[in-house]
């Protein structure tokens, strides 16, 4: 790992450690260090090289940053983050816009305009992918309700989780390849079809 990437890990664990609302039971410092593994093992099997996987790499630590201020809009606060670190750290400014340029991807509905973007959004939204997608799932119900009031009984939330699922597509090769194929196991194990 490069000096950077390392000097942005440890930056963010510790922010997201000391900030982070106890509430944020899915976007937590689990989530960012589970996208930042995922973010390693898409961008190195679609072949990023070496000065993409940095870029990938440290957008993937800061994507998530800007809850530490804000629920709604958090992606403006994680780019404004990102870019007084590493304004700091006298980064260049096409690696700064990379890095912001791949954090704005993230936003939902996605639309990452080149690879190293798609890789983050394919990372991002791994978990759609993991045996235990229902925990994910639970997490991110409660979070609606405290940060957003949004309650939901157990019929609705089956609709908005399997419309998400139903509607969602991978960016990468790889994920349209492999990853698709355990979110359809998801997607059979909620009953959406």
């Amino acid at each position: 790992m490069n000096d950077l990437v390392k000097s942005v890990e440890d930056y963010v664990s510790t922010l997201l450690k000391e900030n982070l609302s106890v509430d944020l039971d899915f976007h937590s410092l689990t989530h960012t260090l589970e996208v930042v593994e995922a973010a390693l093992e898409i961008g190195q099997l679609c072949n990023l090289d070496d000065s993409e996987i940095e870029i990938l790499l440290v957008s993937a630590w800061f994507h998530d940053c800007g809850y530490i201020y804000t629920y709604v809009g958090h992606e403006e606060q994680s780019k404004q983050i990102a870019k007084s670190f590493l304004d700091k750290y006298n980064a260049n400014t096409e690696f700064i816009n990379s890095v912001l340029a791949c954090i704005e991807a993230t936003k939902f509905p996605q639309f990452p305009q080149n690879k190293i973007e798609m890789v983050l959004c394919d990372a991002d939204l791994f978990h759609f992918t993991k045996t235990s997608y229902p925990k994910y799932a639970h997490a991110i119900r409660k979070e609606f309700e405290v940060f957003l009031q949004r309650v939901y009984s157990d019929k609705e939330w089956k609709t908005l989780n399997c419309g998400m699922l139903l509607n969602h597509s991978y960016w990468t090769i790889y994920g349209k390849t492999i990853l698709d194929r355990f979110k359809e196991v998801n997607i059979g194990l909620l009953n959406c079809n």
